[in-house]
């Protein structure tokens, strides 16, 4: 499986790709990846650090004659996001990812593939175990927990790092340069329930929505995909009004930055309207393939006899929870002017799950500007607030504005031109790039990010373009050598 890779050019990234696919390193789980790349650099003898949070920085000198390059900070993160399909075994703090070529691209076996940020790391690594390659004085940064709250970026000291210029290599479309992203922040509500007694002459039942495509709650928010959250308490309360159900359990999503694929419910239903409900579900399923059919055309609603329960939810918490989440919005809410498929503001609801007594609902509202993000989560604020919920703001982080005049970009721009015959576009990504975070503390750099070419990360069906990584890689070089003097 893996092995294959390792015949694709450029033979040196793939083969560090190869290595991190080995290694488990979800978000807040990247304590193997992080002795890994100090092993990685003591035996090629680099000067390196790992700071108080996990951060690893791995620096290289300049090559001889380019002393007077001004210094390159390589930016990517170490963590990845661990989604996988129903039917799929993995354990992402144990398992290695199954990476395979599938025609033009590479991608996994029913799970995320972690080219983001991967791809990006093995670029990095690949230029310091160079012998061959010119460049000014290198610094590689890369960062944890990216994916659950940029806590690396958040956690970086001011004064470790020298460089001039921040190279983030965690955007995701070859001849694309970005330079500005979304900030957002998390807003998790909470309900408290209690416990009553399963109603007598009824039968307990899953109810599952699957088959999403779902992703990542940045890049893919504009293709309006389902969301299954949405959609599965959509049909709860329908059934709660219509069939007497009421809600056991429920647990939809994982991920607040990646859009629910999958969500499922437990339920108690009279026996004798089991029958009828079940062709509700089917129904209910035909008009949804209607409305959602053209993006997310293998989405299923069933459900299905379960183990005997109990207890219940209270009625009254889960038909507030109902109105609340039915009521919260999701998706993109307004578009940049002039950029129209790029959002100017969106929300995410990613994660619905019951535990010990609570329902807690996280949410990921983005925004390019900030008094529109605060707006947005004060109006769902409302919503849960009004419903009876706690309501908490956190992991807030800025948005990275643009820089038209940035020499790094002008520079980039031309090399592009030369080598390619042809302008990369510069563009905003409504995305959280690490580069706001990172910015504030290193208020001096010049900032760019860039990648090779990959598609629905946050997601099982994840893949990153071969022939991508190969151009990425020579425009990498091409710049490093052309990087602005000192």
């Amino acid at each position: 499986m893996n092995d294959s890779l390792l015949q694709l050019k450029p033979e040196k990234v793939w083969k560090n790709f190869v290595e991190l696919t080995k290694i488990p390193r979800p978000s807040k789980k990247e304590a193997e990846v992080i002795k890994f790349m100090q092993k990685w650099a003591e035996e090629r003898k680099l000067e390196h650090i790992v700071d108080e949070v996990g951060n690893v920085i791995i620096r290289k000198p300049a090559t001889p004659g380019m002393e007077n390059k001004k210094g390159v900070i390589l930016q990517g993160h170490l963590d990845m996001v661990p989604q996988k399909n129903n039917d799929v075994a993995h354990d992402f703090e144990k398992d290695p990812i199954k990476a395979i070529i599938d025609g033009e691209w590479v991608t996994a076996e029913g799970t995320t593939l972690g080219a983001d940020n991967g791809m990006g790391v093995a670029a990095a690594m690949s230029i310091l175990e160079s012998d061959d390659i010119q460049h000014g004085p290198i610094e590689v940064l890369m960062t944890i927990d990216e994916e659950t709250g940029m806590t690396g970026a958040f956690e970086l000291k001011p004064g470790i790092l020298k460089g001039d210029i921040l190279m983030n290599l965690d955007s995701e479309d070859e001849g694309e340069l970005y330079i500005g992203c979304a900030g957002g922040i998390d807003l998790t509500a909470t309900f408290k329930y209690k416990k009553e007694k399963a109603p007598k002459n009824s039968v307990a039942a899953k109810l599952t929505v699957t088959g999403l495509k779902g992703g990542h709650s940045g890049v893919d928010i504009p293709l309006q995909r389902g969301n299954a959250n949405k959609i599965i308490f959509r049909f709860l309360a329908k059934l709660s009004a219509n069939h007497k159900a009421k809600l056991v359990s429920i647990a939809g999503g994982d991920m607040r930055n990646a859009i629910p694929r999958e969500a499922c419910a437990i339920i108690t239903v009279p026996k004798k309207e089991f029958d009828e409900i079940q062709k509700c579900a089917e129904k209910f399923q035909s008009m949804i393939s209607k409305e959602i059919g053209a993006v997310d055309p293998d989405v299923k609603v069933t459900i299905e006899k379960a183990d005997k329960v109990k207890y219940v939810i209270d009625n009254k918490t889960a038909r507030k929870l109902y109105k609340a989440v039915i009521a919260t919005p999701h998706g993109a809410q307004r578009f940049i002017d002039g950029m129209k498929d790029i959002p100017e503001t969106s929300t995410n609801i990613g994660i619905i799950k019951s535990e010990k007594g609570k329902i807690t609902i996280a949410n990921l509202i983005r925004s390019s500007v900030d008094t529109a993000k605060h707006h947005l989560k004060d109006r769902i604020a409302a919503i849960y607030l009004l419903a009876g919920a706690k309501v908490k703001f956190h992991g807030e982080y800025p948005g990275w504005k643009p820089d038209f005049e940035s020499p790094i970009l002008n520079a980039m721009k031309d090399i592009y031109k030369k080598k390619y015959k042809k302008v990369p576009e510069v563009k905003i990504i409504h995305a959280g790039l690490e580069c706001g975070v990172l910015g504030a503390t290193y208020p001096h750099w010049d900032m760019i990010s860039f990648g090779p070419t990959i598609r629905f990360p946050h997601s099982p069906d994840e893949k990153v373009n071969i022939a991508s990584v190969q151009k990425f890689w020579d425009y990498l070089l091409e710049t490093l050598k052309n990087v602005p003097e000192k």
